[in-house]
C-alpha cells in the first residue's frame, strides 16, 4: 500500500532521516519506534508532503507521491493526526469536524461521516457545541483523530497519540486505534509508548538517529533483548 525507499529528508543542513526503506501493507498497524529526534515524525511529514524530501521515493498505492502538494496526498486517502493535536481551539467539537472533511463537497456524506465520528467518540456528541480549546487532553486527541476520519482515510498517520495522557485514556485511545483497524483502516503509528505500539502493532521498524536499526514483526521485537532495554524497561 505504502512504499518508502531510500528516503532522505531533513530540514536545511540538518538530515533528520537517511536512506529510510519501508513499508505498510494493506490492512496492517505498523509501528515506527525510536527515541526523540530519531526521525519519526520528520518520516510522517514526508509521507503527507508537509516536508519535501531530499532523497528517494515514497508511493502509495503504486502511485508516486513525493511531488504532490498535502491536500492532493489527502485526497489519494491518506490523512495524518499530528503530534500535539493541533485543534482549533476557538472552533467548536462540530466545527473541528467541518474542516477535517473542506476536501468532501456532498453534505450528506459529511454527515454521515460525523455521525460515524459521534458514533466512535461519544464524549465528542455529548461536546459538540463546545470549544475544542476547553476539551481536556483526551478529549483533543479524540477529536483530533476524528478529524482526520472525516476524509475517511484508507491510511491514516499517528503520530504520538497518546502523548501527555492519563493511562486510563491511552488504554482508551489504543482500543479506538484497534477498532479502526478492524473495520479497515490501515494504520502507521508514531508511539514513544512502545509497549502498546508493539501490543497492537503487526510489524514494528526502529529509527535510530534517523536510520533504520531493526524491523519484523511486533511480538519479535517485542522480545528482542536490544528494544527491551532500549524501550520497554527490560
Amino acid at each position: 500500500m505504502l512504499e518508502i525507499s531510500n528516503l532522505t529528508a531533513g530540514y536545511g543542513p540538518i538530515q533528520a532521516v537517511s536512506q529510510l526503506n519501508l513499508k505498510v501493507n494493506l490492512g496492517e498497524i505498523v509501528t515506527l519506534l525510536g527515541s526523540n529526534g530519531a526521525g519519526k515524525s520528520t518520516t510522517l511529514k514526508s509521507i503527507s508532503g508537509l516536508l519535501k524530501q531530499k532523497t528517494g521515493t515514497i508511493s502509495f498505492e503504486g502511485v508516486d507521491i513525493q511531488k504532490l502538494p498535502p491536500d492532493r496526498i489527502i485526497s489519494r486517502g491518506i490523512s495524518q493526526v499530528p503530534e500535539g493535536r493541533k485543534i482549533f481551539g476557538r472552533l467548536t467539537v462540530e466545527e473541528n469536524l467541518d474542516v477535517g472533511a473542506y476536501l468532501v463537497k456532498d453534505a450528506k456524506v459529511i454527515h454521515e461521516r460525523k455521525a460515524h465520528a459521534f458514533d466512535l467518540f461519544p464524549r465528542l456528541a455529548e461536546r459538540r457545541h463546545q470549544k475544542g480549546g476547553t476539551l481536556s487532553g483526551g478529549e483533543q486527541q479524540m477529536l483530533a483523530i476524528a478529524r482526520a476520519l472525516m476524509q475517511a482515510p484508507r491510511l491514516l498517520l499517528l503520530d504520538e497519540p497518546s502523548m501527555g495522557l492519563a493511562p486510563l485514556l491511552v488504554d482508551a485511545i489504543f482500543e479506538i486505534i484497534q477498532k479502526l483497524n478492524v473495520a479497515g483502516t490501515t494504520i502507521l503509528l508514531v508511539e514513544q509508548n512502545a509497549r502498546m505500539a508493539l501490543q497492537v502493532a503487526h510489524r514494528a521498524y526502529v529509527l535510530a538517529s534517523g536510520r533504520l536499526s531493526m524491523e519484523g514483526k511486533a511480538s519479535d521485537l517485542a522480545n528482542n533483548p536490544e528494544v527491551q532495554k532500549a524501550y520497554l524497561g527490560g
